[in-house]
């Protein structure tokens, strides 16, 4: 079966729990809608991309994962736009779930997904607990303090915002916890891919500010030019158009580089790579200008 449909059904799956029929009405919509239709699922691919590449030992700990840091991105996705933070209305190309159902809604069904992203694992690997373990501990670090997503929304409330820590804790923890517990899953040492999660996710940070610069709410699905409204820092503001591209780039040479040997290293290499380029493909510093 192809892999984008067992993630899919693993996420409806676990999605189906927590909107089951006990489920007020609208946290159950809710809670559907901010994970259905999802984007391009870019984060539990990587995992499963891991997985398969080390050999993919345990296939159903593969999935779990994957399911699992997906929805912790969609549970962060609803938390950034709230008006708190950067009052988005938009989201893959559809009201975001504050703009639908209300504030109070929205927070709670980013709550619900955290609580889900760790009751799922919990239910799928009872049996497992040697692989439960590692992705609980992985997990956890990648999304709270002292560097996990928390973290990174935490440093939008600073006064001084150090812009290498904030992408770090807001972008490349997540990316890090995709390339560590895809890893773990298939019996390898997690701790020895966390430095590609980490380039993989500075290139995408970089990318997304090219685009939030250069790119269109028609395209992204989403608002841009949101740095610069809510005078966040931005890698394009920082180096200019020209000098975030390279940046990208440079970044990208050392994800190749960060990929520990393993069988499928060539063909995860290319993956990556194919899908970081297509995420910076026509931009320019015309558009940017624009």
């Amino acid at each position: 079966m192809d892999v984008g449909i067992r993630l899919e059904q693993e996420l409806d799956l676990a999605v189906g729990r927590a909107a089951a029929t006990d489920c007020p009405p609208l946290l159950a919509t809710a809670l559907r809608d901010a994970v259905f239709p999802g984007g391009a699922r870019i984060r539990p691919r990587l995992c499963l991309a891991v997985a398969n590449a080390c050999g993919n030992r345990n296939a159903t700990a593969a999935l779990v994962s994957a399911t699992s840091i997906e929805l912790l991105h969609c549970a962060s996705l609803v938390h950034d736009d709230l008006p708190c933070f950067d009052n988005s209305a938009l989201r893959r190309g559809k009201p975001s779930i504050h703009a639908a159902f209300g504030e109070r809604i929205a927070v709670l069904t980013g709550d619900a997904l955290i609580v889900l992203a760790f009751e799922w694992p919990a239910l799928r690997l009872a049996t497992a607990p040697e692989a439960l373990a590692p992705l609980i501990r992985i997990v956890g670090s990648c999304v709270g303090g002292p560097s996990g997503i928390c973290a990174g929304q935490a440093w939008e409330c600073e006064e001084t915002i150090d812009i290498v820590r904030y992408q770090r804790a807001k972008t490349g923890a997540l990316f890090a916890a995709c390339t560590m517990a895809g890893a773990a899953a298939s019996g390898h040492e997690p701790l020895a891919w966390q430095r590609l999660g980490f380039a993989i996710g500075e290139a995408f940070q970089v990318a997304d500010d090219l685009r939030d610069v250069a790119g269109s709410a028609e395209s992204l699905g989403k608002p841009v030019h949101q740095d610069e409204a809510n005078q966040r820092p931005n890698f394009v503001q920082k180096l200019g158009f020209d000098g975030a591209m390279a940046h990208f780039e440079g970044l990208l040479a050392e994800a190749m580089d960060a990929i520990p040997p393993c069988p499928g290293a060539e063909q995860l290499g290319q993956q990556i790579t194919g899908v970081s380029r297509s995420l910076v493909t026509g931009l320019s510093a015309h558009t940017a200008a624009a």
